[in-house]
């Protein structure tokens, strides 16, 4: 590529095949991301095993690096080694890339005292406010110096362990409360925490560092902070697998009358999306160690309705993977989302495709059809990026997708890992 040229990935799909195959699910985006986080409150040196291959995971590493960390990732394990941090100030141009580049917060606060983030970036789906993070800072002792240009400063010369009652069980919130709590003098406790197997996950690696923390899963977490000691461990940490990708991939084999064999999967943490695709008429069947099982014979029924919620509830990160596959299913589908405002926006894109969605505010009213028809589609977020290569494998025709950075975020190399189980998929460069 001659230099300065920006190079833009495109994905270009023959729909029709039927897939057929083997996957092992990769370790989880929103669980590995925290936990990276997490190793910034360890004096020692941190080695995470099952780590994907995700642009989020490069960004995340950058932050680390820019904070004085020493990384070093040799395919999915990742050392990270903490011993010396040299800023508390996190670069703009990373934080922008993402949004779960906010859990640095509370990491970052509870080692140095103080914190310098912009207001993160990431998938235009809907307002999420960072309010529940900031005020459950200020209830452990923090101040907020002010926001200027997209700027916030947080400092506090000592964090103190408290109470704390979430509005609503936010992911994000709970992982920066708990990373903050880690480092505070006494206890803290959260009520009405989320309850996403990550939680947990962030749990299990904090435990291994020596901090005496439980109840993640539960909706109530408490965590005894180590106040002005160092934590300092030799953790080795396998990242859980991702529930979200095990869905699509799922999702996908479901469109396209195939099936699947998953390897490597958490039966329990996948229920809900398991129980949705039984629904329409999808044969599953699971197994020791980790497997399960999909077969779809391609004419498949409408579901009368699906709501997202928090976990254990259907995951909005599925919701515009099952739309797509509701696109495709016989009768009338209604989907209610109720965490991101905009979550629905994906679906114009799937019109193009021939879908007949109808969508009224925080609602989509799906009529299946018989066919899907190939087109130039764009993602413009992550998850209803997943849904038009879903829609793309089901269509007749060819269909291509622009807009794969987004896709890049949470799937590691889903061409190559679709191309597997025979779909016709392939990625060009421009």
């Amino acid at each position: 590529m001659l230099p300065g040229v920006l190079c833009v990935s495109n994905l270009i799909i023959a729909g029709g095949s039927r897939l057929s195959g083997i996957i092992e699910v990769p370790g989880a985006k929103n669980a590995v991301l925290p936990v990276l986080a997490a190793t910034l409150l360890n004096n020692g040196t941190s080695i995470l095993e099952n780590c994907p291959e995700l642009d989020d995971v490069h960004t995340m590493l950058e932050i680390l690096s820019a904070l004085g960390c020493k990384t070093n990732k040799n395919g999915s394990r990742i050392e990270i080694d903490a011993s010396n941090l040299t800023s508390s100030s996190i670069p703009e141009v990373l934080a922008k890339r993402m949004r779960s580049s906010i859990i640095i917060l509370g990491a970052v606060l509870a080692r140095c005292g103080e914190v310098i983030v912009s207001y993160p970036g990431g998938c235009e789906i809907g307002m999420r406010p960072i309010d529940m993070h900031l005020r459950a800072l200020e209830q452990m002792g923090a101040e907020i110096d002010g926001v200027s240009q997209g700027m916030l400063k947080v400092k506090a010369s000592k964090l103190q362990g408290c109470e704390i009652l979430l509005d609503y069980p936010s992911v994000g919130a709970t992982e920066n409360i708990m990373l903050a709590a880690c480092c505070a003098e006494g206890e803290t406790v959260i009520r009405n925490a989320a309850k996403e197997p990550e939680i947990e996950d962030l749990q299990e690696y904090l435990k291994k560092t020596g901090v005496d923390v439980s109840g993640a899963g539960s909706g109530v977490i408490r965590i005894q902070g180590v106040g002005s000691r160092k934590i300092k461990a030799e953790p080795v940490h396998r990242i859980i697998p991702d529930r979200i990708a095990a869905g699509t991939y799922l999702a996908a084999v479901a469109a396209t009358g195939g099936s699947l064999v998953l390897t490597g999967a958490i039966y329990d943490h996948i229920g809900s999306i398991l129980y949705c695709l039984r629904r329409v008429g999808c044969r599953i069947k699971s197994y020791p160690g980790g497997v399960v099982t999909l077969e779809s014979d391609g004419h498949l029924k409408a579901l009368d309705l699906v709501r997202t919620s928090p976990y254990p509830g259907f995951p909005t990160d599925m919701q515009p993977q099952i739309v797509a596959l509701l696109s495709k299913c016989s009768g009338t589908s209604v989907v209610v989302e109720t965490v991101f405002e905009n979550r629905f926006r994906y679906t114009e894109q799937l019109q193009k495709m021939g879908a007949d969605i109808n969508v009224q505010g925080r609602t989509a009213i799906i009529r299946g059809v018989e066919k899907l028809k190939g087109a130039s589609v764009e993602a413009r977020d992550l998850r209803g990026g997943a849904a038009l290569i879903i829609a793309g494998l089901a269509a007749e025709g060819e269909t291509r997708i622009s807009g794969v950075g987004y896709i890049d975020r949470g799937y590691e190399k889903v061409e190559r890992v679709l191309s597997r189980i025979g779909a016709n998929i392939k990625r060009v460069e421009e």
